[in-house]
């Protein structure tokens, strides 16, 4: 297969390809830039692997960096853009089923695919647009098929965070995973708990964000890989309703974890040690604990201007998006003039401050001073009382005189 005109992204990289093989050496555009290409599906970056050393390498570019020489790659710099490019390898020795003991570099194409973990994702791509397929990756491609290359069984054991990859992919490709490669993947499941839990709740965020995330959730869960992730060892339950849903319009990460957390049943305090084992940033951890009372607020038909306004913009959209999976959302032009109506959408937007109450109203900092802005805010957002310093001073000293 030869494809005529490569994306432009191969363009400013092909005169780097030609300068390898000039000097007598193989080199190539590998795996996902490839499938992806075939597909014409966006990519985001390119990866160049060839016969020739990292030494050799250096002996043919003036500017490269040595960003993981041990493993045979070497950056390429070009005309202000860096280009990582690998030796052809074999590896060996994968005691942490993640890492291998022993990469020993080659000269053979045919040796560095044989190692990579999908068929689909072991095809190499020559800077004339030739495709090099030695192992039916595009028989696959052509099937939606996510095949392992060769036996599933030592793949797996190889990297068990390929198993995470094939849900994520049959997901993210709208493929099916193939017989053997399921069974490899039940099988092996257990060795997922050797893998940083970093590493696995990427590939189950981009699985979740997918084109079709019932096809990767359903083999997530048909294989078991499910138990040996954090929080959700005998979850099967609750994570199988998401099977028939089909609103899929999850957008981000707080999304994501947002449905996770509302499919367990997690209250707040819940929430937070899940995401914490997920070892998730702390803003998204706020942000997931603004979403979830939002979409309950959403279900209820509850959405006041109260719970708006502590949720924020950004987060009730999110809400909406989470909402819409199990069909309770709001139309999202009803929800934004919604928000537009609050008349102050933030503290900062509050006439009067403590400082104010303070030096104008003769209350001290403390408890009480902290409970008067909190009504003063809720008459306000209410419609009950104007956003205006005199009026909320006024009834500040009202609300003081009542206790």
């Amino acid at each position: 297969m030869k494809i005529k005109q490569l994306p432009a992204i191969f363009e400013p990289a092909r005169p780097v390809l030609q300068k390898i093989e000039a000097a007598g050496y193989e080199a190539y555009f590998v795996g996902g830039c490839v499938r992806d290409t075939i597909l014409h599906d966006e990519i985001h970056d390119i990866d160049i692997a060839t016969s020739a050393y990292p030494s050799e390498i250096k002996a043919i570019f003036n500017h490269t960096v040595d960003t993981g020489i041990e493993h045979g790659t070497v950056m390429i710099l070009d005309h202000g853009t860096g280009y990582e490019t690998t030796t052809f390898r074999t590896e060996s020795g994968y005691q942490d089923f993640r890492r291998p003991d022993k990469v020993t570099f080659v000269r053979s194409l045919n040796e560095d695919l044989q190692r990579r973990d999908f068929t689909i994702n072991a095809l190499a791509l020559r800077e004339d647009g030739e495709v090099i397929d030695l192992f039916n990756g595009l028989a696959d491609l052509q099937k939606h098929l996510i095949r392992a290359v060769g036996d599933p069984n030592e793949r797996f054991h190889e990297d068990a965070l390929r198993m995470m990859r094939a849900v994520r992919f049959a997901s993210k490709l709208d493929f099916v995973i193939d017989a053997p490669t399921l069974k490899g993947i039940k099988e092996n499941a257990p060795l997922l708990a050797k893998i940083a839990v970093e590493r696995i709740r990427v590939e189950l965020e981009k699985l979740f964000l997918g084109q079709n995330p019932v096809a990767g959730l359903k083999d997530f869960i048909a294989t078991g890989l499910y138990q040996y992730c954090p929080g959700l060892a005998n979850t099967k339950d609750q994570l199988a309703i998401l099977l028939v849903l089909n609103q899929w319009h999850l957008e981000n990460e707080a999304q994501v974890w947002a449905v996770l957390s509302l499919q367990l049943q997690l209250d707040q305090s819940e929430v937070v040690k899940f995401l914490k084992k997920w070892k998730t940033a702390n803003d998204l951890i706020a942000q997931v604990k603004k979403i979830i009372p939002a979409v309950d607020a959403i279900h209820q038909r509850n959405l006041t201007p109260s719970i708006m306004f502590r949720t924020g913009d950004s987060a009730l959209h999110d809400a909406n998006q989470v909402a819409k999976l199990y069909g309770w959302a709001i139309e999202d032009s009803e929800l934004q003039k919604a928000y537009q109506r609050l008349p102050i959408k933030s503290a900062k937007d509050l006439a009067i401050d403590g400082k104010m109450l303070i030096t104008k109203a003769g209350i001290k900092p403390g408890p009480v001073m902290g409970k008067i802005i909190q009504q003063l805010t809720l008459l306000v957002l209410n419609g009950e009382v104007a956003n205006d310093a005199t009026t909320l001073l006024s009834k500040a000293q009202e609300l003081v005189k009542e206790g």
